[in-house]
């Protein structure tokens, strides 16, 4: 069949091929620790659920505005506000049924045909596709493992041209958990404002950060007027399935966003909303102690890597990912994730299911429980030594 251009170039996410391969397994009898969805091992909070249930209950299951109910934008303008010490409005945000609305449309607002958008690689497999569906052209920015892969500001300084017209970036990042520092931030918006460039900031993991907080670009001078935010419930508050999420951006540009809504999905779920509004104004204690668990499971994590010969694993700042080193075994990424599954029974992800630039390196989620950490560390480690 022939098919438009734009979707010729769309693969399906090495996540879920990996986890279609582990579940056949499991069917077949073998047991498998699964390490490579990146999605919170908990329910969503009780109160939020309870709160969403009794939604549905009292009759909120119909049309809403397609930018999404005014209480819930005021509340997370609010919200937003506060943990990002910028002034938001309500007119600014624009609520979709999961993250990527806010990835994909505000994309398909601003890049033509033509257009060159900078990305970080690795990075989530959506910014390279999102780009060649808008008709622009991916610009793959690397990932500096020595600076806690923040961007090669060297390597960006040189892909930046007059025909740059949007530059993506993702702190804490998926898949390494890097949290870009106050000077690259810094650094990219003066590159932004210097050749009149939007920035589209992947802030979806901006709540699950360990060390130190993760500061957004929004908040230095003269970057509110060309940043677009992408944010959401799905990490935050475990409502990955609930599909709930909103980007933060100048006014006008939220009118077309809000409008390829009303064109598209129409609007989000009112009862998923409702539930939303829950998650803001609700206690906020759980969020921070599951933060201080992931933290707890990352430390464990990121040490018994480090103790496996031939393993090299920093310490991610944010999100609930590691990134391990293994150039040294002298295989590829995708043969080391195979292998793994294989011979040790943990299900991980191969660097290159993030871009050309993951080669060399494996993601393993640690949002799952410590028994399963420390199992799968055992079985990674005689895997890995029989490799000699």
């Amino acid at each position: 069949m022939n098919f438009a251009d734009r979707v010729n170039n769309l693969e399906p996410k090495g996540a879920y091929h990996m986890l279609a391969r582990a579940q056949a397994m499991e069917a077949a009898g073998r047991e498998v620790i699964h390490m490579e969805i990146g999605q919170p091992d908990i329910a969503t909070f009780d109160n939020v659920a309870q709160v969403g249930m009794r939604a549905i209950r009292e009759g909120y299951t119909r049309y809403t505005p397609s930018a999404g109910t005014p209480e819930l934008r005021q509340a997370i303008a609010k919200d937003a506000s506060h943990r990002r010490g910028v002034e938001i409005t309500p007119e600014q945000v624009v609520v979709g049924p999961g993250a990527k609305t806010a990835l994909f449309f505000p994309t398909l607002a601003l890049v033509q045909p033509g257009d060159e958008v900078l990305y970080p690689d690795p990075g989530f497999p959506t910014y390279a596709a999102m780009i060649e569906v808008a008709g622009g052209t991916p610009v793959p920015v690397p990932l500096d493992e020595e600076h806690g892969f923040s961007f090669d500001l060297g390597a960006f300084d040189r892909l930046v041209s007059y025909r740059t017209r949007l530059i993506v970036i993702n702190s804490p990042s998926n898949p390494t958990g890097g949290v870009m520092s106050p000077t690259a931030l810094e650094h990219i918006a003066g590159a932004a404002a210097q050749h009149d460039i939007w920035v589209l900031s992947d802030e979806i993991y901006s709540r699950l950060v360990y060390d130190k907080p993760a500061a957004s670009i929004i908040t230095l001078p003269g970057m509110a007027g060309r940043t677009v935010i992408c944010d959401g419930f799905s990490k935050t508050y475990a409502m990955t399935g609930w599909r709930l999420g909103y980007g933060i951006m100048p006014r006008d540009l939220a009118e077309r966003v809000g409008l390829l809504l009303t064109h598209s999905v129409g609007c989000t779920a009112s009862f998923t909303q409702v539930a939303g509004l829950e998650a803001i104004n609700g206690p906020q204690e759980q969020v921070e102690k599951v933060a201080a668990e992931y933290q707890r499971r990352r430390d464990v994590l990121v040490n018994g890597l480090n103790e496996i010969p031939g393993v090299k694993c920093q310490t991610p700042g944010g999100a609930f990912y590691v990134f391990p080193n293994v150039k040294t075994f002298g295989k590829s990424s995708d043969w080391l994730a195979n292998f793994l599954l294989e011979e040790a029974g943990v299900a991980l992800l191969s660097g290159t299911s993030f871009g050309a630039n993951g080669e060399g390196y494996l993601r393993l989620c640690f949002a799952n429980p410590m028994r399963n950490i420390q199992t799968a560390l055992e079985h990674i480690a005689t895997a890995l030594g029989r490799l000699g």
